[in-house]
């Protein structure tokens, strides 16, 4: 046996006696390995999703977003899911004026999702149908110092 598969069948022991341990000790040892084969095929973004609920405490929110989701579906509703990150939180009159323009820009209604990140000092980073478009002080610092040592050769910026 090569030692990666054997290392893989490790890991899968590892993982499968975990999960067992757990699921015996809340009696539901059948039930979590009927769970185990639908997952499998389960595609990254609900696995991404379901993290990111696990994460923020908001698993019992499932049915809620299988509601929402279905609502969506149901609809053809055109919406725009935008990310807004900024270096300290949005007031009303920004989010309004952000809403107003991502909307006419994308001919649709959007969704603004807001992440504060203190590490891009200032300006906004929008991201929105794959595209991502970075107005933050971080980034325009960063354009300037390239084109300073570029300028200046052997410089140490």
């Amino acid at each position: 046996m090569t030692k990666s598969k054997h290392s893989d069948e490790r890991k899968s022991e590892e993982y499968a006696r975990a999960l067992m341990d757990a699921a015996q000790k809340e009696g539901r040892l059948n039930d979590d390995l009927v769970q185990w084969k639908h997952a499998a095929k389960f595609s990254s973004e609900v696995f991404e999703t379901i993290r990111a609920m696990y994460d923020a405490n908001d698993l019992g929110l499932v049915t809620n977003v299988e509601n929402a989701y279905k609502h969506i579906l149901d609809t053809h509703d055109n919406t725009v899911f935008v990310t807004v990150t900024t270096a300290v939180a949005m007031d009303d009159e920004l989010r309004n004026k952000v809403c107003d323009y991502m909307s006419k820009l994308v001919k649709a209604p959007v969704f603004l999702v807001e992440r504060v990140d203190k590490s891009i000092i200032g300006g906004l980073i929008v991201e929105v149908k794959g595209n991502r478009y970075d107005a933050s002080v971080r980034s325009q610092l960063a354009t300037i110092r390239k084109k300073l040592s570029q300028t200046y050769t052997g410089s140490e910026m």
